[in-house]
């Protein structure tokens, strides 16, 4: 295959650093997860329960995309990043837009939301319904049901890739 930067997206608590990490092993490339791009006040609003506007969202979006161009693109790349709408998506793949693939992880509002209370993040649960009202479905992903195990979704991910590929 291709190298290529795949952006595992969704929103928070649908699984995009767990499958991130289980993909980039399988594809044998690096990982990274686009919650260490946040700068502090991104991280600091999210954390005192607001969700981040466009405006704050922009420079970090921008900074993964520098990391995937400077950094990975030679190489390929496995990143996690919500990437909630079209126009973040669009951001994350200029100058790279043939050599980027999104998977898209796909779950119910109840079924990430019991997901969230589970885990330590910085994102609360109660921010979720502001990731579900920010949310444009991509038209164009590999859709991945969340209901699915982790070994489950890596195949199909990988099955789905590899069809693409013999498009391409």
């Amino acid at each position: 295959m291709d190298k290529k930067i795949i952006y595992v997206i969704g929103v928070s608590g649908c699984g995009k650093s767990t499958i991130g990490k289980l993909l980039a092993a399988e594809l044998q490339c690096p990982f990274y997860d686009g919650d260490d791009y946040h700068p502090q006040s991104n991280i600091d609003k999210m954390a005192g329960g607001a969700a981040l506007t466009d405006e704050d969202r922009w420079p970090w979006l921008r900074r993964i995309n520098e990391l995937a161009i400077v950094e990975v693109a030679d190489k390929g790349a496995v990143i996690a990043c919500s990437a909630l709408k079209e126009s973040y998506r669009t951001i994350l793949s200029a100058g790279i837009i043939k050599n980027t693939e999104i998977v898209y992880l796909q779950g119910s509002f109840d079924q990430i939301y019991d997901r969230m209370k589970k885990r330590e993040h910085f994102m609360p649960p109660a921010l979720l319904q502001s990731q579900f009202d920010t949310l444009e479905e991509p038209l164009e992903a590999i859709n991945i049901n969340i209901a699915k195990t982790p070994p489950e979704i890596i195949a199909t991910i990988l099955k789905q890739l590899e069809n693409k590929n013999e498009i391409n």
